[in-house]
């Protein structure tokens, strides 16, 4: 291996390379990487949330602040974690002048039924992904492995993580009735 610190950079895993500023803007690839979610679900939730507003430069380029950050990073727990609905941030956004406070209480059980309703309309052919999970089957095949139609060996690991997954649903669900 060569002493040259340059040498076979671009083979280096990302976490290896040189770290940005904590003030430095942020690729949508960085920023997708960051939150894990997809680069289409930041694109689509700047047409549905007005305050993340990137900076954007020749062909379309997305350069995101460390404040559109922090508010993507927010967005993303209200939806995936506390359970809110688009709608549901949409209106804490109006309500807090576009800004989300640290302090903002559980939803409301209106909120959750509206949410759960939400999750309810998917097609039952649709998995629900989760961020940064990437499925190893394609969508179809787990269509056929709930049919019990065939079970390959990633259809049984997948099989396998989405059980270990609705345990670990299950068991925040009961620590959030706990705090609740």
């Amino acid at each position: 291996m060569s002493d040259d610190p340059t040498s076979g950079f671009s083979d280096q895993p990302a976490r290896l390379r040189l770290k940005k500023s904590p003030n430095a803007f942020r690729t949508i690839s960085e920023v997708a990487d960051d939150l894990h979610i997809p680069q289409h679900v930041l694109r689509f939730w700047e047409t549905k949330f007005p305050q993340v507003k990137p900076l954007k430069r020749g062909g379309g380029r997305r350069y995101y602040r460390p404040d559109d950050i922090g508010l993507l990073r927010r967005i993303a727990d209200l939806l995936y974690t506390q359970g809110y609905t688009i709608k549901g941030v949409q209106r804490l956004l109006r309500e807090g002048g576009g800004q989300l406070s640290d302090d903002i209480p559980p939803p409301t059980a209106d909120e959750r039924a509206a949410a759960e309703a939400e999750k309810a309309g998917m097609s039952a052919d649709e998995p629900m992904l989760i961020p940064g999970l990437e499925l190893v089957s394609s969508p179809a095949a787990l269509t056929q492995l709930a049919r019990g139609v065939t079970k390959t060996k990633t259809e049984v690991e997948n099989q396998h993580l989405r059980d270990l997954l609705q345990d670990a649903l299950r068991e925040l669900e009961a620590l959030r009735a706990l705090l609740g």
